[in-house]
């Protein structure tokens, strides 16, 4: 029955595709963050889905749309080059078998965030993408959310429609996304145009908010409680009652710790001391093991390099209650594990060069919208409002990424190069506007001068 579901869900939203083509880009997106070929059983599995998905977007934007509105950034051109390099040094990899099964995808994920920004050339093509990325995320976050309130989750233990520990359905990259999503949906309740503020929208906006913040105490992850206290802070950061809400949020913090789950509040007293959880000092040594991995590797090692790491380290673990509580040193040997880190995970995967160039796309892609965030606050036009919250918004979102990645391998995440995209068409589409209106960048202006 769930299968048959999937088939007309997807078969209507390709047949509307048909006659308004940037439906198949939203079609793709779905596809990528839902995945519904692993949710279902077998009819799903048979059909190249995502392929007929992209290749209608590729064609109706080739065929239809109309090409004067679309930009190619400097962001955009770093992708392309991202892609090429992880391409040779696919090629050249340590473990040629494992580094073409995630070649197979990671792709797939760089070339459909090269392509985005060129569809993303009105207002509503651009709201359309976020409502529907926030909408896909929330079915994962909303069975978690409901299952966490029954059962009090567990690390490892919440299942997320799907026992597969991959993609959207890891716990920290779900618990990642889902505190980055949070501005997003805030965003969407007050100046969205598909669903338009109302009491109701208000409502499912703020349930949902409270379904994301449910997500890292179902999955137990540290990760979620580092995103989660960095939300709060850039929040406080941009309100202008910064004491009564801090008040409030530590208030609510103080009220909220006695209902959480004592697997919860044991797993994130391990922040302070990491040599008393294995996890966080096997993370440390896999840092440590990569460092000196990229001075003789300096080109990277191909996806999958750390399936040559192996190290010993001494881990301290505590035994007894009480008086009888005591220390004891174990002795532990590890090879082949994974790096934990986005950033680590590239300099091991990529090198240098690759480092370079991921770090490049989004530094710029943090400046670039930046620079939007504070020129539109400045300009007071009403059909405008929009723009500063929505550059605000995409961010934070970007901000708690860069954090919750120093923790999780998610370098190469299609939902975080959808959100990359999104700040790349949002900047050139008003970069646009801008020049219709016949304002002369700063650049222009003093190559004039």
């Amino acid at each position: 029955m769930r299968d048959i579901f999937f088939l007309i869900f997807l078969a209507a939203m390709f047949g509307l595709a048909i006659k308004r083509p940037f439906l198949f880009v939203l079609t793709y997106a779905y596809i990528d963050i839902v995945s519904p070929q692993r949710l279902s059983y077998f009819l799903l599995n048979s059909i190249p889905i995502s392929l007929i998905a992209f290749a209608g977007a590729f064609g109706g934007w080739l065929l239809i749309d109309n090409k004067r509105d679309s930009r190619f950034s400097w962001r955009q051109l770093l992708m392309v080059a991202l892609l090429v390099w992880c391409g040779y040094t696919t090629s050249h990899a340590d473990f040629p078998i494992d580094a073409q099964a995630k070649w197979a995808w990671v792709w797939k994920s760089l070339v459909f965030a090269i392509f985005l920004p060129l569809t993303l050339r009105t207002r509503l093509r651009i709201e359309a993408l976020a409502l529907v990325m926030v909408l896909c995320a929330s079915t994962i976050i909303v069975t978690g959310g409901i299952k966490t309130i029954m059962s009090g989750g567990g690390y490892g233990e919440l299942n997320l429609m799907v026992d597969d520990n991959s993609g959207l359905y890891e716990g920290s990259t779900i618990s990642m996304v889902a505190i980055a999503i949070i501005p997003l949906i805030l965003w969407l309740s007050k100046h969205g145009t598909i669903f338009r503020p109302s009491r109701i929208v208000s409502l499912y906006a703020v349930a949902l908010c409270g379904a994301c913040l449910l997500i890292p105490i179902g999955t137990v992850t540290r990760t979620g409680l580092l995103c989660i206290i960095l939300l709060g802070a850039l929040f406080l950061w941009r309100s202008k009652k910064r004491l009564q809400y801090g008040l409030g949020i530590a208030a609510l913090a103080f009220v909220a710790i006695p209902f959480l789950p004592t697997s919860f509040t044991e797993r994130m007293g391990t922040i302070k001391n990491y040599q008393g959880d294995q996890s966080a000092s096997t993370r440390v040594e896999v840092w440590k093991w990569t460092l000196d991995y990229v001075k003789t590797h300096p080109m990277g090692g191909g996806f999958d390099a750390y399936r040559a790491n192996k190290f010993e380290y001494d881990a301290l673990r505590t035994e007894g209650l009480g008086n009888d509580k005591r220390i004891i040193k174990e002795h532990i040997v590890e090879e082949g594990r994974a790096y934990h880190s986005a950033y680590f995970e590239m300099l091991g995967e990529q090198g240098y060069p690759g480092f370079v160039m991921w770090g490049l796309i989004h530094l710029l892609s943090f400046l670039a919208t930046n620079r939007v965030y504070k020129l539109y606050t400045k300009r007071a036009k009403a059909d405008e409002a929009w723009v500063a919250p929505l550059a605000l918004a995409l961010q934070q979102g970007h901000l708690i990424y860069l954090l919750g990645a120093a923790f999780v391998g998610i370098a190469y995440q299609p939902f975080v190069f959808m959100l990359l995209a999104m700040q790349i068409g949002l900047s050139t589409y008003l970069a646009r506007l801008r020049k219709e209106e016949g304002v002369v960048p700063i650049f222009a202006r003093a190559a004039q001068a």
